[in-house]
């Protein structure tokens, strides 16, 4: 082994080390990456230009441009109201099916962001016996089409940088579809082993508050009990901060002092109840921006803002909202508001200044979930447009009579001309992020390749796999990625599997189609980790699930879907 292919091996096991083992964010792991494989010279500048211009990740960013405008109509919030039945069987099948089907098409992550809410406020059944059901209905029906989700086109942009024309609109449907009718009805019979957790009587309970004493403050010098701290309506004090020492639990006969800071849990609807005691700061006031409409947002299992605290993210200037409370999965968060530091899936309750619509940053770290801060709603004729179009050009894409990319292209100017979303929109949901995991994950293959890592690794493999059954090569890939999508984002699992795929198909002649769809149905089926999927973390987050409830009901989902997807691979192309 000579010194470029030591270099080369040694960028894809730290891409993959960093992914599994640190807190960055994978577009700067892959950035990292691509630029050690251009200055050790094993890429170059040309093949970068390269990736960055292959037609499969241009289509990808379309789709993703043109699904933002389609999360503006209402057809999918609409028919969530009308979900939830008394019958459980009647709503599990109602649910599943809208968001199976609608999956297909339009992207998982809104669906399922737009049915929560039906959901949760239902109110015949405990939420908890729906929202996991719902996740892996969006998962399934993302494999059932090429525009499904975004690792099928992912390994699509694979395929087209190596001179296969790519997949076709339906190669992925007779697949995807028997595995994943046949996973909603194991779903179903599977429902008793999901937990009946009380449906919550307010979105906003369990938030973290923070509060403080003021010089002029009617509190200092009284206690606890004089100052009837203790009789709030749904807010109970449960630390004060002072001279940065945390006093917990309070005591009722503890005498307030000037700038204490008052650590209140409870429901933050009942905020105004601070609001009338004098001299009594919330966190958000004291940062000049509290409003009546709050906006409320969960960080996202890719933001930047992960791991620091509020106050070093300077997050009032950052995203022009400041902080009005916390809430982390029903755990009780402790010390300054200011001070915690961020993980994914918080709930941040926002008190939203008048440019935070428009930061760029704000789809790389939140999921917005208050629907009074949706953007202006769409006139009728504009909702015809949007979903008549998308439509159109799905259909014109199926039957090959135009290309994806094109009428992507086309679909996105008539958006822009009937002003459903603008140029500014358009800016601000490019991917920037998932553009950089793509070219670092194709420029990292193109070093595996140019270097020979992958030529030397298929004769290492060759006396041992060049008699073996396909089928078998097809299973160790297939698991392989299986394994690797729940420690990593399922297209990061994607982008680093499919260059030794590619090479083991050379090595024992199958054909490449069979092993590319592998990597792709793998990747996307997340079904036993919270945070391998973006819908998974959403579900995980909107009631008081633990992870063994996703490992109990996961399991069996994932050996099911997997033996469906390998058996019916190995029938089609056998």
């Amino acid at each position: 082994m000579d010194v470029n292919q030591v270099i080369v091996l040694g960028a894809f096991f730290s891409t993959i080390f960093a992914l599994i083992f640190t807190n960055r964010q994978p577009a700067t792991i892959f950035a990292l990456a691509m630029l050690g494989l251009l200055v050790t010279q094993q890429v170059s500048f040309d093949d970068i230009l390269q990736n960055l211009t292959n037609k499969g990740l241009i289509t990808l960013i379309l789709l993703l441009l043109v699904s933002s405008a389609i999360d503006k109509t209402a057809l999918i919030k609409r028919l969530g109201r009308k979900l939830v039945t008394a019958s459980f069987t009647a709503s599990y099948w109602r649910l599943f099916g809208l968001t199976f089907f609608s999956s297909a098409l339009l992207n998982n992550t809104a669906i399922v962001a737009s049915l929560i809410g039906p959901v949760k406020q239902n109110q015949y059944h405990p939420a908890s016996r729906l929202l996991i059901p719902l996740s892996y209905a969006a998962i399934l029906g993302g494999t059932v089409t090429l525009i499904g989700t975004s690792t099928n086109l992912i390994v699509d942009s694979f395929l087209q940088e190596h001179g296969h024309p790519g997949f076709a609109f339906w190669d992925f449907t007779i697949f995807g579809l028997t595995a994943g009718l046949a996973c909603g009805v194991l779903m179903f019979f599977l429902s008793p082993l999901l937990p009946s957790i009380a449906n919550k009587k307010s979105d906003y309970h369990s938030y973290t508050v923070e509060a403080e004493v003021e010089s002029d403050s009617e509190l200092i010098g009284k206690t606890v009990e004089e100052n009837h701290l203790r009789n709030l309506p749904e807010l109970f004090l449960i630390e004060v901060i002072r001279d940065g020492q945390l006093i917990s639990p309070v005591s009722p006969d503890l005498v307030i002092m000037d700038a204490d800071k008052l650590i209140f849990s409870g429901n933050v609807q009942k905020l105004d109840n601070l609001s009338h005691i004098k001299g009594l700061t919330t966190f958000a006031e004291a940062d000049g921006i509290l409003r009546e409409n709050l906006t409320e947002v969960i960080i996202s299992n890719r933001a930047q803002i992960i791991g620091q605290s509020i106050k070093a993210l300077g997050f009032r200037a950052l995203f022009d909202a400041a902080v009005v409370a916390i809430r982390r999965d029903g755990e009780q968060l402790s010390g300054k508001l200011g001070e915690i530091k961020l993980q994914a899936g918080d709930f941040l309750l926002l008190a939203a200044g008048p440019d935070f619509q428009s930061r760029q940053n704000l789809t790389k770290n939140f999921f917005v979930l208050s629907e009074q801060k949706i953007s202006r709603p769409l006139s009728n004729l504009q909702e015809w447009i949007t979903v008549g179009g998308f439509l159109t050009v799905v259909a014109l894409s199926a039957s090959e009579i135009l290309s994806l990319a094109m009428g992507l292209l086309f679909f996105a100017a008539i958006l822009i001309g009937s002003q459903v979303t603008s140029q500014g929109e358009i800016k601000r949901n490019m991917p920037l992020n998932l553009i950089v995991v793509i070219v670092g994950a194709l420029s990292l293959a193109t070093g595996l390749e140019n270097s020979g890592v992958i030529s030397k690794s298929t004769e290492q493999l060759i006396p041992y796999l060049a008699d073996a059954d396909w089928f078998v090569a097809l299973i160790v890939v297939y698991l392989s990625t299986l394994v690797l999508t729940e420690f990593v984002t399922n297209n990061a699992a994607a982008a680093l599997m499919f260059p030794f795929a590619y090479g083991l198909v050379g090595i024992i002649g199958a054909p490449l189609m069979p092993f590319a769809l592998a990597v792709a149905f793998a990747a996307s089926a997340s079904f036993i980790s919270p945070y391998g999927y973006q819908t998974n973390l959403l579900v995980f987050s909107a009631t008081n699930y633990r992870f063994s409830h996703f490992v109990k009901f996961g399991i069996p989902i994932s050996i099911t879907y997997s033996t469906i997807v390998l058996l019916t691979l190995n029938w089609y192309y056998l």
